[in-house]
């Protein structure tokens, strides 16, 4: 399919991030190839082809990595950028091979030990909000756009079923939409007018805290960044164009959870939020 190349080079791009790091920190240490090779006792081909990305590297690999480097502190950030590189590698060659239906499924283990989401969308509802008509909409662009993925209707209802076990588990659904969700139609009036009723209701469940950023409010601290998805505080899910990247360095994730809250600042809740998505509703009657 058309996009696969595409996605298979994010995954790539990440493993070559990594090994420039770790040629940048022998550097630093004012090391040579044959240095880092004597004291963790390999092979010098081996030190060429980690800082190359030919190979992938071990998390025993990195750690080893470090010490020679006298750099141990950097060795828990260096090994969750090489398991989320691995893993969006692996992520993307499961779509190619078994469609949406499988990608829906992929995030099911890690859902479910959950007990938190906080999700921050600018673009679309998240998918734990979502009706059914409303991910068919947007799963159908999805499949277009990446060369028409055929299971469709197979990943909404896995989708659906995915959302029911995050309800049914009693996870707390912390989100922050833009305004804009609000205003951009999927399917058609009738289907976003449903989903945007699903979200009122939504805002009344015990588990969920739904706030919505105005259109037009004035941010000094944070631009519109892309969607994300932090699970409690062991990792983020990152939504882009070309890839799906998990994040679990701790490093990152602090800033990921600095940016929820700077975002969550910003949001109004309660009847205010409430009023925002009505006057969505109701604009949606002057569609053509």
């Amino acid at each position: 399919m058309a996009a696969t190349h595409h996605q298979s080079s994010a995954a790539l791009a990440a493993r070559q991030r990594l090994a420039d790091r770790l040629r940048e920190l022998r550097l630093d240490a004012g090391l040579s190839g044959r240095d880092v090779a004597a004291r963790t006792g390999w092979q010098p081909s081996k030190v060429s082809r980690l800082e190359t990305g030919n190979t992938p590297p071990a998390d025993a690999d990195i750690r080893a990595w470090c010490v020679a480097c006298e750099m141990d502190e950097l060795a828990p950030d260096l090994i969750a950028a090489g398991r989320a590189a691995a893993s969006m590698y692996r992520e993307w060659r499961r779509l190619q091979r078994a469609g949406l239906k499988n990608l829906q499924n992929f995030y099911v283990p890690s859902y479910a030990r959950t007990k938190e989401f906080r999700v921050y969308s600018s673009t679309v509802v998240p998918g734990m909000l979502q009706t059914p008509d409303y991910a068919l909409a947007m799963l159908r662009s999805v499949a277009a756009f990446h060369g028409g993925v055929g299971d469709v209707e197979a990943a909404v209802q896995a989708r659906m079923e995915r959302s029911e076990m995050v309800r049914n588990s009693g996870s707390r659904l912390v989100v922050v939409l833009g305004e804009s969700v609000l205003r951009h139609v999927l399917g058609g009036a009738e289907v976003m007018a449903a989903q945007l009723g699903a979200l009122l209701s939504a805002m009344s469940a015990p588990p969920v805290s739904l706030g919505i950023i105005p259109v037009g409010t004035l941010r000094q601290d944070l631009w519109t960044l892309e969607t994300f998805t932090l699970l409690d505080a062991e990792r983020v899910s990152v939504e882009l164009l070309t890839a799906a990247v998990t994040v679990t360095a701790p490093s990152e994730i602090a800033q990921y959870r600095r940016a929820f809250a700077a975002m969550a600042e910003h949001a109004v809740y309660g009847a205010p939020a409430r009023e925002l998505v009505a006057g969505a509703i109701q604009s949606l009657s002057q569609l053509p």
